[in-house]
């Protein structure tokens, strides 16, 4: 197989299936998304949305099915495949009892970044932690958590990112400061997933829209063309479908 990356989609899903038990979470999805492309995935909850950002950031194997990061097999403990991707979620991976430049210091290490020290001051610069950078991330917000979640996710220069309902929980501040980071990362033409349950933002965030409903993708199609009340209609009809 050809795994030149300048030749391969950012993200390539082909039937990917991951059941658990009797529980199918994902359910024979195939998605090509390109470099320069942002996908916004809509979806009740229990639609498998996270099932499948863990499958693409390479943290779940599928059961069936392959998801493929610029042409690598994500789940293959490859370097480069890990190097390609930033993760932004719920969880946060940070150390409580770290400050906020030796979290970001410790995972630009693991990552092989060149003058951690210089590249970690600039990110937490640019999430508004510069003057707290030397204090415990215990003695944080949960905004000021999640803004350093956003620094770390972006520390070693992802080709690809993959956001699980990113805004949950966010004080204004750093609400805005995650909008601007994913302005400039979609301008970049860098490739971007996101779980949301907000239509306005996610659209106006992305280049494309999915439906996931039941483990399935329902709808796809560019965000220019979403009409609300369209896509309105098609949610509630697929979910009434689905027995949730």
């Amino acid at each position: 197989m050809d795994t030149n990356p300048q030749e391969q989609p950012a993200v390539e899903l082909d039937q990917v299936t991951k059941r658990f038990g009797h529980l199918t979470a994902v359910n024979g999805i195939s998605l090509r998304i390109e470099k320069g492309e942002f996908l916004t995935i809509f979806g009740p909850n229990g639609a498998g949305k996270t099932t499948l950002i863990r499958i693409m950031a390479g943290l779940m194997a599928a059961t069936e099915g392959q998801a493929l990061i610029n042409g690598r097999p994500a789940r293959d403990h490859d370097d480069q495949a890990r190097r390609d991707i930033g993760l932004i979620s719920h969880q946060t991976f940070t150390y409580g009892q770290l400050t906020a430049m030796e979290n970001l210091v410790f995972f630009a290490r693991l990552y092989g970044v060149q003058n951690p020290a210089d590249k970690c001051g600039r990110l937490l610069e640019e999430v508004g932690l510069s003057k707290r950078a030397h204090e415990p991330v215990r003695s944080f917000s949960r905004g000021m958590i999640q803004r350093l979640s956003i620094a770390r996710a972006l520390v070693h220069d992802p080709s690809i990112i993959l956001l699980d309902e990113p805004f949950t929980g966010l004080d204004q501040h750093a609400a805005e400061t995650l909008k601007r980071q994913l302005v400039r990362l979609r301008d970049e033409k860098r490739a971007l997933v996101m779980i949301t349950h907000n239509l306005e933002q996610g659209v106006a965030l992305g280049t494309r829209v999915a439906l996931q409903v039941a483990g399935k993708i329902v709808l796809d199609q560019p965000a220019g063309q979403v009409d609300a009340a369209h896509f309105n209609q098609v949610y509630f009809e697929k979910v009434g479908e689905a027995h949730y």
